[in-house]
């Protein structure tokens, strides 16, 4: 940076929304590349995550959340903890609505949690080119009525329309202040949590209608070899016997396959190459092993 040039912004946005509604697409898009899990599964994400997007001087600091919804075990208090958690501080919330599902109580709820926040508060109605134009604008008319919102904003984050409008106002809405991290960083993951992620999105993925949401990914060992890739340990845990035959596949076709896609995607974004060993484990009550939640990045919840 020279010295005739802008001076450097960096600030914090957190994203907020109910389950599904594209936080971790919307993420990945202003980033530019992947840096979150996505699926059509509800609570892919579990844990706060950092994506890091950059446009001339500015740094955006674009906090992904869990979808918030009512919590019934453990495991969704944890992530509906790091969901709130993830908007303190912020210098924006953006909430984003999937402007196809409509206004239900989970959206409504959001709303009366977050009216009172000091921070700015933008709207954002996401999936605009699935969604029919009457009930968005009726959304959003709705919504807005509430008198929550600083500023609204109609995009779809997987096709990319409306994204650099909203992206402007984010990095004009910045205030002035040194990055927090190097230029060349899209995230704030470590390398064993990104291992782990991309194989719990490709359970999810390839199995979404068959395995329910109750699966998890425990690293055995993670380390370098003398040549330079990666040799990785992966437990995929599961609650029933039932479960772990599907994950496994006829004559573990399945499981492969899982692998074969895990892998091949993490030694294109870590750049070298990966040996990837999994295998499945039943564990009833894995949700309540503490140290599970560590890895994840989750605070343990009573």
């Amino acid at each position: 940076m020279t010295e005739t040039s802008a001076p450097p912004k960096c600030g914090v946005v957190a994203l907020i929304g109910a389950p599904n509604a594209g936080k971790s697409t919307l993420i990945n898009a202003l980033v530019g590349q992947k840096v979150a899990i996505t699926s059509s599964k509800p609570q892919t994400t579990r844990t706060r995550l950092l994506g890091i997007a950059m446009e001339d001087n500015t740094q955006l600091l674009l906090v992904d959340t869990p979808g918030i919804f009512e919590p019934h075990r453990r495991l969704d208090r944890a992530m509906v903890s790091a969901a709130w958690d993830g908007a303190e501080d912020a210098d924006i919330i953006v909430f984003l609505v999937d402007s196809r599902a409509g206004l239900g109580p989970k959206v409504t709820s959001i709303v009366e949690r977050i009216k009172h926040r000091k921070e700015k508060i933008i709207l954002v109605l996401n999936k605009v080119d699935i969604a029919a134009k009457d009930k968005l604008l009726n959304h959003a008319s709705k919504l807005n009525d509430l008198s929550v919102f600083d500023e609204t904003f109609f995009v779809s984050a997987k096709t990319g329309d409306g994204l650099e409008e909203l992206k402007a106002y984010l990095v004009d809405a910045m205030p002035e202040g040194p990055w927090h991290f190097p230029e060349d960083q899209v995230s704030d993951a470590s390398e064993r949590i990104l291992a782990a992620e991309i194989t719990r999105e490709q359970v999810f993925r390839q199995l979404h209608a068959e395995l329910p949401y109750a699966t998890a990914i425990a690293m055995e060992q993670y380390k370098e070899r003398e040549d330079g890739s990666l040799e990785i340990h992966q437990q995929i845990l599961v609650e029933k016997s039932s479960q772990r035959a599907i994950i496994l596949g006829k004559g573990g076709h399945q499981i492969k396959d899982i692998g074969a896609k895990a892998r091949a995607e993490l030694s294109e974004i870590l750049g070298k190459p990966v040996h990837l060993y999994l295998h499945v484990k039943v564990s009833a009550n894995w949700d309540e092993d503490k140290s599970l939640y560590q890895d994840m990045g989750l605070d343990w919840v009573k």
